[in-house]
């Protein structure tokens, strides 16, 4: 069936509106979809809306036929604070992590991400990731959306470190744990993972994150590029949970 994201401010008693323009046209233009047919709407809060199509003009009205409220889950909260890349897109990193269900991706200035953005442009790259968040969401089934921050300092992120009952850095030199021997018995209720940029972290921000009880970990033999590594970590971390 398919799925659409809407806003919980736009449920209102038994009526959806979803009034984006680009869910408005893959509906009705793409989809070619027609009153009386069923979809599922999903909130930010994670809350599933079964309906009928109702109307569809410039905004589509669902009827709901049913609610499902959603739950507290199992699996730990992950936030993925990550270094901006210079080639790889981090639109890429975002949809990804999305469908991996990371909770919180935080895009990360480090002392080597050679990227400059003005206040203007971080504003208007969160808005374009939210975007692309939202389509992976609907795309992965997954409920509720992942929160995406505004770009960060790496300064800023450790700020905001004791919210997280486990703190990960992977790097590539000196004493690391194996992510199996770093997650090990315990079980979080959430994880802060801090993912270096082309070049790796510097000396000084690896002591700086061990200061605040970072663990530092190791993703393997291979050097592995920022948008891999984001992946593989939050897989890493999914499917042990699972296992």
């Amino acid at each position: 069936m398919n799925r659409f994201f809407c806003f919980s401010f736009n449920v209102t008693g038994r009526n959806v509106t979803i009034d984006a323009r680009e869910h408005v046209h893959h509906i009705r233009d793409v989809l070619r979809l027609k009153p009386k047919d069923e979809v599922i709407a999903f909130d930010e809060r994670g809350n599933e809306y079964k309906c009928l199509i109702e109307r569809i003009g410039q905004k589509v009205i669902l009827q709901v036929i049913s609610k499902k409220v959603s739950l507290k889950e199992k699996a730990a909260r992950v936030a993925v604070a990550c270094a901006i890349p210079k080639k790889a897109k981090f639109d890429d990193i975002v949809d990804k992590l999305t469908q991996l269900g990371v909770e919180r991706i935080i895009p990360m200035f480090t002392a080597r991400v050679v990227i400059k953005w003005s206040k203007e442009k971080k504003i208007s790259q969160k808005k374009r990731w939210e975007k692309i968040a939202v389509s992976a969401t609907q795309q992965s089934q997954r409920s509720g959306l992942p929160q995406i921050d505004e770009p960060s300092d790496f300064k800023q992120v450790l700020a905001e470190a004791a919210n997280y009952e486990l703190k990960l850095i992977p790097h590539l030199s000196g004493e690391r744990k194996t992510l199996k021997n770093a997650l090990g018995a315990a079980k979080p209720k959430n994880i802060l993972v801090l993912i270096g940029p082309e070049g790796d972290f510097t000396a000084q921000e690896i002591k700086a994150a061990l200061s605040v009880s970072f663990i530092a970990v190791s993703l393997g033999d291979t050097v592995l590029r920022v948008d891999t590594a984001a992946i593989a970590i939050a897989s890493f971390i999914r499917l042990y949970e699972n296992s």
